[in-house]
């Protein structure tokens, strides 16, 4: 017999089997299709849905004009940015930065219930560098721009000496009061409200200052376009770019939109005086905005005595002196986040994805606060780590400071015990005097103490600032013992 089978060898299948499957089949192909096409329609729904929302980043809810102040009313287009600008009222603190709130007692003359710690108390040494000058009465830790308008409004520094309307031009939203005052000239409405007291400035008649930053500050209501709307800014950076061999340059006009990104924040983040009777804010940028330019600048300026400009004269050594600002623009503009093109708003505004949409988040904080969006993006390790390098930075930062606010205390004590020696303000004065050497190392200490990045900004010009502040300490001493030393009998 043959092995090959057969025909009659195949069992047959049972009656209807065969059919049945094949139903089974189909119908199940189906349902796979009929899901499959369901699944791909809402995700191409959903795809051309997010392309729609991405064409229309904002609901035009209301009409927003170039006299539109209230952030609110914006809030309404764009509600995502209006959520994180309303965060800048939290108060938390990094280890170099921000504040904890300190619960105050509401009175008649203040009504804050909380206000951020005193650094002059924590610091007794901020009050003996500021002797005779308001800083020593009352200066805190930084908080959010929610705060900007109403703890300049009532800071104890106005007590203790009447501050100008200058001041309005960075404590509040100014762009609206500015044209008002000036009749729609920015400029002359930024002149007009300058010399007032600060409270006249603030409540002036043509339009009182209601807000701290605001939308329209830094955004054209029309095209939401980046915008700088600070005269003290637009001035100060023509200067600046003159002195590069750039002429009649205007940000709004000829900066990019990434260097924008930047420039609306160095409106006010940034080193400055009051010029004149006139009362003017001026940014000393003329010879460039390294710590080193703009001390040449004050030495080069002249006062109203004819003798190099100075803030204010210290109360016990008699030196006449600089008061430094927040030189956040003047210091990362020498570090290597600037030199690589990274904005201000690349680490403390940075984009964030809500739903379809692609914004930068309003939030303005540390970046050590968001280390996942400010920093990530570029350093590709670990949050551990890049934390890890920051504190390092400042650390050693906080170290090289306390070396030179300690030198610079004892310096001031050595001219004061000059003083009680018989040295005249003469021999203090003179061109290579112990004044000169507290002045130039005040100034480079100060610039350090009261910039906001504890060195990280720039790491390298802040360690040379500082040591080159403790060498001037060191020449001012020697130049308080040549006064102070008999001679030797020849």
């Amino acid at each position: 017999m043959s092995d090959v089978p057969t025909d009659s060898d195949t069992p047959a299948p049972p009656r209807g089997a065969g059919p049945r499957a094949a139903l089974l089949l189909i119908v199940g192909l189906v349902v796979v299709t009929a899901a499959a096409t369901f699944g791909l329609t809402a995700l191409l729904l959903n795809i051309s849905g997010h392309k729609q929302e991405e064409k229309n980043p904002f609901y035009r809810v209301v009409e927003l004009t170039d006299e539109t102040e209230d952030p609110a009313v914006w809030g309404k287009n764009f509600p995502q940015q209006y959520d994180g600008y309303l965060k800048t009222a939290e108060m938390r603190r990094t280890r170099f930065g921000g504040s904890e709130s300190v619960a105050r007692t509401p009175s008649s003359d203040d009504p804050r219930e909380a206000v951020s710690r005193s650094k002059v108390d924590a610091d007794p040494r901020l009050k003996t560098i500021w002797a005779g000058y308001a800083f020593a009465v009352d200066y805190r830790e930084r908080r959010g721009h929610a705060y900007m308008l109403i703890d300049q409004m009532f800071t104890q520094r106005q007590r203790v000496k009447q501050q100008p309307g200058t001041c309005i031009h960075c404590h509040g939203s100014v762009y609206v009061p500015y044209k008002a005052a000036g009749n729609g000239d920015l400029i002359k409405g930024f002149e007009a409200l300058n010399h007032l007291k600060y409270e006249e400035a603030r409540t002036n008649g043509a339009h009182p200052v209601k807000y701290p930053l605001a939308c329209i500050d830094c955004h054209d209501p029309r095209t939401m376009q980046l915008r700088v709307t600070r005269p003290g800014f637009l001035e100060g950076i023509r200067a600046l770019k003159a002195s590069e061999g750039k002429p009649d340059y205007d940000p709004n006009r000829d900066a990019t939109r990434q260097q924008m990104r930047t420039f609306v924040c160095a409106q006010c983040h940034v080193e400055y005086y009051f010029r004149g009777d006139e009362k003017r804010l001026v940014y000393p940028w003329s010879q460039g905005n390294r710590y080193d330019d703009m001390l040449k600048y004050f030495d080069e300026t002249q006062g109203k005595d004819g003798k190099p400009f100075s803030d204010w004269t210290h109360k016990l050594t008699g030196a006449p002196l600089l008061k430094a600002q927040h030189p956040e623009f003047e210091t990362w503009s020498q570090g290597t986040h600037a030199k690589a093109g990274v904005a201000c708003a690349d680490c403390h505004m940075p984009y964030a994805r809500v739903g379809a949409l692609k914004i930068s988040d309003h939030h303005v904080r540390s970046p050590l606060l968001n280390i996942n969006h400010a920093c990530q993006t570029c350093h590709h390790t670990t949050e551990a780590d890049l934390l890890a390098r920051a504190t390092l930075i400042q650390d050693r930062t906080r170290q090289l400071e306390d070396i030179a606010l300690d030198a610079l205390v004892d310096l001031i004590a050595d001219i004061q015990a000059a003083r009680k020696a018989g040295a005249t303000d003469a021999q203090l004065g003179a061109k290579d005097g112990p004044w000169a050497y507290q002045r130039k190392a005040q100034y480079f200490v100060d610039l350090v103490c009261s910039e906001n990045s504890m060195g990280f900004h720039a790491p390298q010009e802040t360690a040379r600032a500082l040591a080159q502040a403790i060498d001037w300490v060191r020449r001012g001493q020697v130049a308080v013992r040549a006064l102070t030393t008999p001679a030797r009998p020849k």
